[in-house]
């Protein structure tokens, strides 16, 4: 996903330095139970308006180390009409944070533990039309890295240096990792002719 602007597209106020360090935390089998109770209450919540739900990012690729944030891919028909999902999520205890019309429409909706929720959920909502491309990149490398230890191992040892650097922002962590995840996405694309 691309870096945000440093202006919060929800509030419309400039975002300050969020400097908090990265902490990994080894491959916890839980992570995919609480995804499946997390996914199964959004599909209850969304009914078909949920066209998929995935577990996406780190957590859910079994032994790969990870802040311990379930990331959540939502598909909906539009992301821009947040009427017909968004007040559901927010019954559950989602709030929007993220809003990028100029990115796919992707949205991004959180629970965090301090503010009450059980756990830290990261719901990232996006279109099968617009954001396919998007969507295929984030299922692939979660499959790949499944199914080759290699390109697991190697991943995780870049997070792990690079969960030891200060980051102005916590994107700046997430960027930093762009480099070796587009090599490995072009290795699980195979050769091109």
């Amino acid at each position: 996903m691309p870096s945000p602007d440093v202006t919060n597209p929800v509030v419309g106020k400039r975002l300050e330095p969020f400097s908090v360090p990265v902490v990994l935390h080894e491959s916890d089998p839980a992570w995919a139970r609480l995804f499946d109770s997390d996914a199964a209450a959004i599909r209850t919540a969304l009914g078909v308006s949920a066209l998929a739900v995935d577990h996406v990012g780190s957590t859910s690729v079994p032994h790969l180390p990870a802040k311990p944030i379930i990331d959540i891919l939502l598909q909906v028909a539009d992301p821009a009409a947040e009427d017909a999902y968004v007040p559901a999520l927010e019954a559950l205890g989602y709030w929007l944070q993220i809003r990028e019309p100029d990115w796919l429409e992707h949205r991004v909706l959180y629970q965090r533990v301090d503010r009450g929720s059980p756990h830290d959920i990261n719901l990232h909502v996006l279109s099968p039309d617009l954001g396919g491309q998007e969507i295929e990149r984030l299922l692939g490398l979660r499959d790949w890295l499944r199914s080759h230890p290699k390109d697991r191992d190697r991943y995780a040892a870049v997070k792990r240096q690079l969960a030891g650097h200060e980051w102005r922002f916590v994107q700046d962590y997430a960027d930093a990792k762009s480099g070796v995840i587009e090599e490995i996405l072009r290795r699980a694309a195979g050769p091109q002719t």
